[in-house]
């Protein structure tokens, strides 16, 4: 056990990375850019935003996203393609989708088909079916409101290609200007796909028989929740806790995150096959993620009995102004899902993936060591057995500095970038932001997942959320950890990671 008196300065070296490094097999100049992640997904080059059409497959992750290969800003969506084996490790495959006369290919969901419900399987091959909005700018120009419609493309030879459906749109808009991103699960007691669409200021459930045929079954929504801005990319999927089977439906929103700008919350109740009721009362906004920087977040299909999540590592305030130069945004490590129960109430936990363990070296505890470089991007790992004030500080020779802690007085854990370098391309940037302590333990276990240019905060067994960016001028090379002289932290552990690049 270590008494952290006032101020702790810790700087940590990196044992065996020289030999990661000599063992690269990508371009030197490829994936090493100022401010790339090293141990998080971001295509080589252009914008990327939304995760779309995650599907596990025959060993392979699948991670569709959207995409515009002409430049590093928003522009008219394709979906891009990338697969891995390990959720660590990914291998760009040429573009999926491409944009046609339905309009830009928006946000979705993939599926496989095992019972081949929609006839597109051949020959005994099982298809895989896309789900995804189709955009059309045209009609959106010319003040109508219905120019977001669901359309569905299938491959039969494990996603590396695809076919778009002659009967597009197979579910046609009735009016409302928001009718986007479809999320689609099997829901085996009726042997039927479920939809979960946003619809504006609401979550709208269809049914389908083949993934062609959809019918309307429910609403959710339009008196729950927050509402400061249009709900986007939900997802719906069951959980167990204690023996028992409980939903959960994600629900991003833009504006109106806790900390303004883009943000995901969630709700926790029952579904039936045709209508979700959340548990309790509802009234307390429940968000997965209390940072500004994890948006769009779905889960993969065909996963089992692990439900894995992944986020797009930005906010809409902004993304497009970000100062990467050959790509913009990146998404959040693979994180598991579960539930724990506070009191009398429900929350989701999110931590990370076991895969993330796949990039790291021997971890440095005990006897802190001091003077040397940080690696460029770890874990830091640590235990409060009290409730006392305590903040980690990254910092530089410049001067430069993120700061990230807990506030007793407040209850909250904050991440504060008001000195973290460039922060000037946009004014909401440079901000201190919070998230609420939820668990009544004395004792909190925190893990900081660090990379290039973000900070992922796991607190209290992943029941508190945070991940942020940040875009110094120089790489962080120190931490410090300052604290009041009765806060009592112990298993202090600092593992180097490896790039996912090499």
């Amino acid at each position: 056990m270590r008494l952290l008196k006032c101020i702790l300065f810790a700087t940590i070296m990196c044992p065996g990375l020289g030999a990661g490094l000599r063992a690269q097999t990508v371009d030197q100049k490829v994936y090493q850019e100022q401010y790339r992640s090293q141990v998080h997904f971001s295509p080589k080059e252009h914008w990327m935003n939304d995760p779309n059409g995650m599907v596990y497959y025959n060993g392979i992750y699948h991670l569709f996203y959207q995409y515009f290969p002409g430049g590093t800003t928003w522009g008219p969506m394709h979906w891009g393609h990338a697969e891995s084996k390990d959720l660590m490790h990914w291998k760009e495959q040429p573009i999926a989708l491409y944009p046609d006369s339905l309009g830009y290919i928006f946000s979705g969901s993939a599926v496989v088909d095992v019972h081949n419900t929609s006839g597109f399987g051949k020959n005994g091959v099982v298809p895989l079916v896309a789900i995804f909005t189709s955009h059309d700018p045209k009609s959106e120009k010319a003040g109508t409101n219905n120019f977001q419609n669901q359309s569905i493309a299938y491959s039969l030879d494990e996603g590396k290609t695809w076919i778009k459906y002659a009967g597009n749109p197979v579910v046609k808009n009735p009016g409302i200007r928001d009718f986007r991103d479809p999320k689609v699960r099997w829901y085996e007691s009726e042997k039927k796909w479920i939809m979960t669409l946003a619809t504006k200021d609401r979550i709208t459930f269809f049914s389908s028989p083949d993934l062609k045929a959809w019918k309307k079954e429910s609403e959710f929504g339009l008196d729950r929740g927050a509402h400061g801005g249009v709900w986007e990319c939900p997802d719906l999927f069951p959980l167990q806790l204690n023996g028992k089977t409980y939903w959960v439906l994600l629900v991003s929103i833009n504006p109106g995150g806790p900390n303004n700008g883009s943000a995901t919350q969630y709700f926790i109740g029952q579904f039936n096959g045709h209508q979700f009721v959340e548990s309790g009362a509802g009234k307390e906004t429940k968000w997965i993620d209390y940072g500004p920087d994890d948006y769009a977040g779905v889960t993969w299909s065909n996963t089992g009995d692990r439900t894995l999540f992944l986020g797009w590592m930005s906010n809409w305030m902004y993304a497009g102004q970000v100062p990467t130069e050959k790509w913009r945004n990146a998404m959040t490590i693979p994180r598991v899902l579960g539930l724990k129960q506070v009191n009398d109430d429900l929350y989701l936990t999110s931590n990370p993936a076991v895969e993330l363990k796949k990039l790291t070296l021997s971890p440095i505890e005990g006897k802190l060591i001091v003077n040397k470089k940080l690696p460029a991007q770890y874990i830091l790992k640590f235990k409060t057995v009290n409730t006392k004030n305590w903040s980690v500080e990254l910092g530089n020779n410049t001067g430069e500095k993120l700061v990230l802690g807990y506030d007793q007085a407040s209850n909250r854990y904050y991440i504060d970038r008001t000195s973290s370098g460039t922060i000037a391309f946009n004014p909401e940037f440079a901000k201190r932001t919070y998230a609420p302590r939820l668990t009544k333990d004395h004792s909190s276990n925190i893990e900081l997942v660090v990379d290039a240019s973000s900070i992922e905060l796991f607190a209290d067994n992943g029941l508190t959320v945070m991940t942020s960016l940040f875009f110094p001028h120089s790489p962080y090379n120190s931490y410090r950890i300052k604290s009041e002289k009765d806060l009592v932290v112990k298993n202090i552990q600092l593992l180097p990671m490896v790039s996912a690049w090499k």
